[in-house]
């Protein structure tokens, strides 16, 4: 009998799914389960090899599933477990592993945890999440702000005291200093994972722990208008603690009785603070996302800084990962632009470690605007008007020209983009050089070059626009050269050792094409080369 590879997230490309927007199956407005598994054919013609899941559990969707009220169930709005059942049964048959997302921070005000706390103060329920006695003069017990807005401490006035909430009042916090609290979760990742999940990307894991003494947090002197308010406070005392990465290694013994299953970090950290969730001998998260690439500034030198810095803090032995987009953050093509979207698939497609793809992503898909009376996202919603709504790349799927883009029958619960009847899946799987095809392409090279794969990365010096880095094998080398600007420009090949042949431009036009004395770039084109005379790194 064939061993599963323990290390198969190491070489794979995963995808994340937002699934209210991926297929609609049931004529709803909403993706499902069924939808995803209709559209399982087009996942494996991607090439990906592994899909997440935002929360598909029972939820008031208050936070549109991150707010749960049963962790161990499927919400009707996208099916039955019997149809999560198929799915993971259809995924594997199809050589794709499958994510749940785990949201063990809080809870939904509606779990049954927590409509036991808050029923009195000696509930045995009532330490599982975070009680504080009103201060002084009667208000909440510190300065502790919700990232939603407003306080984090809502007041019961049942029971004469405030629990802590750091997103949505509906969302209150677990108490994870409870040792029953950690049980009870360790529970709920046995129960998928003895279903089948090949692993959890777990949401804000850096937030698990809060301060012991609750003491209040510090003034933010960098906060300037406009930002959320809730960055007016560092959030020293609420999140990245001590005793979280305790925490998070029980977690990975329960992920390690079980074979070849993987645990992935959500974390907004610095990169030396990041790394650190990699734990004490490798014993916390397998990933700890590296978000770097979000909010970076689109130029060469910003970039280049990026990789050799995450690259010198990675802790020995551990493996790197990097991510373009995802359900929190605007759309790749709307932050560096339609044109320099092709560039930066390149990049992430080619860089060391695990990349992640956000759906969507692969055919371009803009942040799109949403009209007020149309804002779906509480976060917009208590916070209006400062560009932190999260709807506009949460929009469905788009698949064909036809009436919703192929995504639903009726209305969908958020609008369309306006380009779908061009910008689609059946469009550009015809075109022979779209984006969709680009990204075919890369993942292919990917997963047939062990150069891409696991090969080392090694900068080469550039300058203004340039980008260029060596992926190195232990016999073969590729380089990379990236035009992050949108002028011509030409590099000298014996200055970068790039002589050798083009495999593939962002372009799609120049395999083949052989060089010598230099490589001629255009405006927002990246290639790789394979190069001649390839020395061992």
């Amino acid at each position: 009998m064939k061993q599963p590879d323990e290390f198969w997230w190491r070489h794979g490309v995963f995808y994340q799914i937002y699934p209210r927007s991926f297929q609609d199956s049931n004529g709803d407005g909403v993706g499902d389960l069924r939808g995803i598994i209709e559209r399982l054919p087009y996942l494996v013609s991607l090439g990906i090899d592994a899909i997440w899941l935002s929360p598909i559990f029972p939820s008031p969707m208050a936070d549109f599933g991150y707010d749960i009220a049963d962790y161990t169930g499927i919400d009707p709005l996208f099916g039955t477990m019997a149809d999560f059942d198929a799915l993971i049964a259809a995924a594997h048959d199809g050589g794709l592993k499958l994510i749940l997302d785990l949201v063990p921070n809080h809870t939904s005000d509606q779990h049954p945890w927590f409509l036991e706390s808050r029923r009195s103060r000696d509930n045995p329920k009532r330490d599982w999440y975070i009680w504080r006695d009103p201060n002084a003069a009667g208000g909440p017990p510190n300065n502790w702000l919700s990232e939603f807005g407003g306080s984090a401490w809502q007041y019961d006035a049942a029971t004469g005291q405030y629990y802590y909430h750091a997103f949505l009042a509906q969302q209150p916090d677990l108490n994870w200093r409870n040792p029953e609290v950690r049980h009870a979760i360790h529970e709920v990742m046995r129960f998928w994972l003895r279903k089948g999940v090949d692993g959890f990307r777990v949401d804000v894991i850096w937030h698990l722990i809060k301060d012991a003494e609750f003491r209040d947090n510090p003034p933010n002197p960098s906060f300037r208008e406009g930002r959320p308010p809730h960055e007016q406070i560092l959030p020293l005392r609420t999140t990245d603690q001590v005793e979280v990465h305790d925490a998070i290694a029980e977690m990975r013994r329960v992920i390690d009785e079980f074979p070849a299953r993987v645990l992935i970090g959500e974390i907004y950290l610095p990169t030396e603070r990041l790394v650190t969730y990699y734990g004490r001998e490798l014993g916390g998260a397998h990933l700890p996302f590296n978000f770097a690439l979000l909010s970076a500034p689109w130029n060469a030198r910003a970039i280049e800084k990026i990789i050799h810095d995450y690259e010198a803090a990675l802790p020995q032995g551990a493996w790197p990962n990097w991510v373009l987009g995802n359900h929190d953050r605007p759309r790749v093509a709307s932050r560096v632009g339609q044109d320099q979207a092709r560039v930066a698939t390149m990049l992430l497609l080619t860089l060391r470690g695990t990349p992640t793809l956000y759906y969507g992503d692969e055919i371009g898909m803009h942040q799109v605007a949403i009209a007020p009376g149309q804002v779906r996202d509480p976060f917009e919603k208590n916070v209006p008007g400062i560009g932190v709504g999260r709807d506009g790349c949460r929009t469905p799927m788009q698949w064909d020209a036809g009436r919703f883009a192929g995504f639903s029958t009726s209305t969908p619960w958020l609008p369309l983009s306006d380009d779908f009847v061009h910008e689609n899946v059946v469009n550009l799987q015809a075109d022979a050089r779209s984006i969709l095809n680009l990204y075919k392409a890369l993942i292919g090279l990917r997963s047939n070059l062990p150069e891409l794969m696991i090969g080392s990365y090694v900068p080469v010096a550039a300058q203004g626009d340039l980008l260029i880095y060596r992926r190195q094998s232990e016999v073969d080398a590729l380089v990379i050269a990236l035009n992050l600007g949108d002028q011509p420009t030409s590099i000298s090949s014996e200055a970068a050792a790039l002589r050798g042949e083009i495999l593939i431009s962002t372009f799609l036009d120049r395999r083949g094409e052989k060089i010598k004395d230099t490589v001629d770039l255009r405006g927002n084109e990246g290639v790789i080369i394979g190069v001649l005379g390839a020395q061992p790194g």
